[in-house]
């Protein structure tokens, strides 16, 4: 069988064929990569010698874009060989007294070409210069918080916020040192959730600051949300002048309000402040005064008085 496939007739002009397309796919691919062109690489860049007592402050290893000229067959060693290689540019040639460093691209341009063939011909360095920055161990612990759009599926909330670590180390220079009192993770985005919820991310980089560690462990802790009411909360005075008592009735009252179950279990009437403002009832004196909600308890939202105006009297304290 195998024998009468190959010596066919017309199998023969087939496998003929075949040899003969093979033939011209490789001249033609000697003929394309003998010609010129151009191509832009990546190529990493990362510094070398720095002092045992210096700290970087920027990425360990940036990335330049050199475009090279050359015939292709130099090009496809440059994109599938092992010729282009991490460019390590001194610290102390480039490290300045102001803890930064700064490499021109010339510099750069030197560098790659060292690792190229004679004949290869770099015709632009992407960005014109490479900046580095750098201390000799200023630092100091800032906390984190999140940032960005995250919400819970309807009638669930955010009750708690917790952070593994719940504070980071940054170097930098002084200055930045002195104006940071706080990072935020890079925007996070989740929404229609209602179990706890733990997102793994990084802190948001700023530009000659280095974070240790640069990632933190963020858990959004939900609750169920439901309306619920509280009494017994007692009317204050406020703005009150020397020797003045207010007194209401009723003396208590209650309010409504939407929070999570475990919150409204923890919750007391001495949480809530309600107050009548006597310098109100000073500039519009009625049968009845106003009264509001002056102070809720964290973790509670739509506060309301089921009753917001209330018979009262002043009266002059008792000696």
């Amino acid at each position: 069988m195998v024998r009468e496939f190959f010596f066919s007739k017309a199998n023969k002009e087939l496998l003929l064929f075949l040899f003969f397309l093979a033939l011209a796919g490789v001249f033609w691919l000697i003929t394309t990569l003998n010609e010129t062109y151009e191509k832009e690489f990546a190529i990493p860049v990362s510094i070398s010698g720095i002092p045992k007592n210096a700290v970087l402050t920027s990425d360990d290893t940036d990335t330049i874009k050199v475009t090279i000229r050359d015939k292709g067959f130099a090009l496809f060693s440059y994109q599938f060989g092992d010729v282009l290689k991490t460019v390590r540019p001194s610290f102390r040639t480039y490290s300045r007294n102001n803890g930064m460093g700064v490499i021109p691209s010339s510099d750069l341009k030197k560098l790659v070409a060292q690792q190229l063939s004679s004949t290869s011909v770099i015709t632009a360095v992407k960005p014109e210069r490479l900046e580095f920055y750098y201390n000799y161990g200023n630092k100091k612990r800032v906390p984190v918080r999140w940032s960005g759009r995250v919400i819970p599926e309807e009638l669930y909330y955010i009750s708690r916020v917790e952070y593994v670590p719940d504070s980071v180390t940054i170097y930098a220079s002084d200055e930045k040192l002195d104006s940071i009192s706080m990072l935020y993770t890079e925007p996070l985005n989740y929404a229609n959730f209602r179990d706890t919820l733990v997102a793994q991310c990084e802190v948001a980089k700023i530009k000659g600051v280095k974070v240790v560690p640069d990632h933190v462990k963020v858990t959004f802790i939900t609750d169920l949300l439901t309306e619920e009411r509280i009494e017994g909360i007692p009317i204050r005075g406020l703005n009150m002048p020397e020797g003045k008592v207010l007194r209401t009735f009723p003396a208590k009252v209650a309010v409504k309000f939407v929070t999570g179950a475990s919150v409204y279990r923890s919750l007391r009437p001495e949480d809530f402040t309600v107050y009548a403002d006597y310098e109100e009832i000073k500039k519009h004196p009625t049968e009845k005064c106003r009264i509001f909600i002056k102070d809720v308890p964290r973790g509670i939202s739509r506060a309301r008085l089921e009753v917001t105006l209330v018979d009262y009297l002043i009266e002059s304290e008792e000696p």
